[in-house]
């Protein structure tokens, strides 16, 4: 593998490392959309209405031979001709005729080697520029990708020193991205305690949060995982891969042995 440079928090080179072997994995966005998928069903809370939700009537049909439809109607109501009809779908507080069932399966399920293998994907796509490009994101000051960053970045607490530091990397411009490009949702979900939609920034990855979470959480579309929490959803959001993904040197040294794939 290629050697690549390591950046200081003010954007000099420090060092170089060689990229591990995940970062010439193959590019397979069929695995990569089963796999964010998958994430999201797991997601999805089962619910259902009472089973005898508009069920609960005195309703019995009259039968033949009243010259009326033969539905269901509630004891002690008019003529057959004017009486209430119940239980039926059609009539008013009636039952549902197909309503969602709790026992319904909604998630998903993908097995463990593609999983891994969608890691994998998504982790390789983060090193080329052009699908990262094609997602929207600001990369045009940044000289390198993927962008590695010495792991002082991890212990950074402030809003104030992240600022700087992704100033400094070039990091902004996507940040900026986000921030501006933030919209007035369609619909209900207004009403519903998500009004904004923000559009994705930069990943950072790093190999221990020891308060960079604390620093980076106030920029908007940003977001702080550790190595060993990464998933395809976080990688490729939306199902989109080539996320603008920013490693630490410990992460980076990490990511092969957390995710090898067994070929056999």
């Amino acid at each position: 593998m290629e050697k690549i440079n390591v950046y200081s928090l003010k954007g000099d080179v420090t060092d170089q490392i060689e990229l591990p072997e995940i970062f010439e994995e193959e590019y397979r966005p069929d695995i990569i959309k089963r796999a964010v998928i998958s994430i999201q069903t797991a997601r999805i809370q089962p619910w259902g209405i009472d089973p005898l939700a508009g069920t609960r009537t005195t309703a019995e049909s009259f039968g033949s031979g009243r010259g009326a439809a033969m539905v269901p109607r509630v004891k002690g109501t008019r003529h057959p001709a004017g009486s209430k009809a119940a239980f039926i779908s059609m009539a008013i507080g009636g039952r549902k005729a197909h309503p969602p069932r709790v026992a319904k399966i909604n998630h998903e399920k993908i097995n463990k080697k593609e999983r891994i293998l969608s890691i994998r994907s998504a982790v390789a796509a983060t090193s080329k520029r052009e699908l990262i490009e094609n997602r929207g994101h600001k990369i045009s000051n940044i000289e390198q990708i993927p962008l590695i960053v010495d792991d002082e970045l991890e212990t950074i607490k402030t809003t104030k020193e992240t600022r700087e530091i992704f100033k400094n990397l070039g990091i902004m411009d996507d940040i900026l991205r986000s921030k501006n490009g933030r919209k007035i949702k369609a619909g209900q979900g207004k009403l519903r305690g998500r009004k904004y939609r923000t559009p994705k920034g930069p990943l950072v990855v790093v190999g221990n949060d020891k308060g960079i979470k604390l620093g980076a959480r106030n920029h908007p579309g940003i977001d702080i995982v550790e190595v060993n929490n990464v998933n395809t959803e976080l990688l490729a959001p939306g199902t989109h891969a080539g996320r603008f993904t920013v490693y630490t040197k410990s992460a980076i040294t990490k990511l092969e042995e957390l995710f090898q794939q067994n070929r056999s």
